[in-house]
């Protein structure tokens, strides 16, 4: 289960080729898209519609064990998918200027995608179902005491994660509020 990483080369296709428009953008207007105008709020607004799928979507279908919406695998793929494009998307968006509140959420963005490598890195040490149930199968005691110290990892790794997000989205919105606010509303 994800040992084939699919799900990241299509993440690396989707942002070569977004790269590629970002790069048209710039020879066309002869500068860098401003995180006002239009193409810059597309950027950063289908970034963070991405995120919200990667946060809610997958968290749905863990937390609903009797509905099936799938396999877990495939909606642990799309996560990583979403988890990785959307944020590349949101830092396209911001013109290459880190300051104030949107800095400190670019920097959020970028500590949350860095967990969620080392999560998909622990999350791979576990073995599962193709649903992605964790299996008790004994495998001899070394290998067990490997798979209980990944789990408590996991554990651990979901204490810091969750909230990490939590923050991030939490800032984003502030910061999504302010924009309307001071762009939008004063105007």
């Amino acid at each position: 289960m994800l040992r084939d990483n699919k799900e990241l080369w299509w993440a690396i296709i989707a942002s070569i080729l977004i790269t590629a428009f970002y790069a048209l953008i710039m020879s066309v207007t002869g500068k860098i898209p401003a995180a006002g105008e239009l193409f810059g709020h597309s950027l950063g607004i289908l970034g963070f519609v991405l995120m919200i799928l990667t946060e809610t979507l997958y968290s749905l279908r863990k937390r609903s064990r009797s509905t099936r919406w799938g396999r877990m695998s495939d909606w642990l793929q799309f996560h990583i998918f979403t988890g990785l494009v959307g944020p590349y998307m949101v830092f396209l968006h911001t013109s290459w200027k880190f300051n104030g509140l949107a800095g400190a959420v670019t920097l959020m963005t970028f500590v949350v995608v860095l967990s969620g490598f080392i999560g998909r890195y622990i999350y791979t040490r576990i073995p599962r179902t193709a649903d992605g149930i964790e299996m008790d199968t004994p495998m001899g005691d070394a290998q067990a005491a490997a798979i209980a110290n990944a789990r408590r990892l996991m554990a651990l790794w979901h204490t810091v994660h969750i909230p990490l997000g939590m923050a991030l989205f939490t800032a984003a919105f502030v910061h999504i509020g302010g924009a309307l606010y001071y762009a939008t509303f004063l105007k």
